[in-house]
């Protein structure tokens, strides 16, 4: 069949092997080679290698490693809890939002992979449509457009804001320092450049801001851009 997602395509039948395989056992393996790795631990031929089975096998279940990525993905939509029909459309969100940026951080390269075209899998579907329920039918959002303005909006300060906080993990590890630590260490030449008085809101950043978290941060980001849809969106 054209273009046959890989939900539409059934597995082989099972047969006797001393090594049992399944698309979900597949994907198993791969979110735990991308969780310890990253994206490019894995490969048709590695998963094959964590499930003690020949590569050839693999290609019975799913045939690209682009399908593989894509049940990742779904299997990670899958575990964010959604919320339950009548929640209001704010908090319906922010619990959105919180469930995408705890499974970023325990599957990093899960931001690597979201944003751009829609996923397509059961769990991101359902995932995709909860975030649109939790607006659709209320005053605040007369039409359907409004909901995905007010959704598409969130979701791109949600997956910007987890892809700053996964971008900073990736360089502790690699730098072997703490984002203190940098700053610590870049002090000596911020404090001669902002002394020449040409970045004066800089400075203030410096030395006034408070300083907070990163999920500090993420909520104060959040209020804001929930704020903005707010007074877009009050019923006359």
């Amino acid at each position: 069949m054209p273009n046959e997602l890989v939900w539409d395509r059934p597995e082989p039948p099972s047969k006797p092997s001393p090594t049992p395989l399944s698309r979900d056992l597949i994907v198993s393996a791969a979110i735990r080679l991308a969780d310890e790795g990253g994206l490019d631990e894995v490969s048709l031929r590695k998963v094959a290698a964590a499930l003690n089975a020949g590569p050839m096998r693999l290609y019975g279940y799913i045939e690209t490693k682009d399908e593989l990525l894509d049940l990742m993905v779904d299997e990670v939509y899958g575990e964010i809890e959604l919320p339950p029909p009548g929640t209001g459309w704010r908090e319906g969100l922010t619990q959105i939002a919180a469930g995408i940026r705890a499974a970023a951080k325990r599957h990093e390269w899960f931001v690597d992979l979201v944003g751009g075209r829609p996923r397509r899998g059961p769990n991101s579907l359902r995932h995709m449509e909860a975030s649109l329920a939790t607006l659709e039918g209320k005053p605040e959002f007369p039409t359907i457009d409004h909901v995905l303005g007010a959704v598409g909006t969130v979701m791109a300060f949600v997956h910007g804001a987890v892809r700053g906080e996964v971008t900073e993990a990736r360089a502790e590890r690699s730098t072997g320092m703490t984002e203190e630590q940098w700053q610590r260490a870049s002090g000596p030449y911020i404090e001669r450049m902002l002394a020449t008085g040409e970045f004066p809101t800089l400075a203030k950043v410096v030395y006034d801001a408070e300083h907070t978290n990163s999920a500090a941060v993420f909520d104060i980001g959040l209020s804001y851009v929930l704020d903005g849809i707010a007074t877009r969106h009050t019923p006359a």
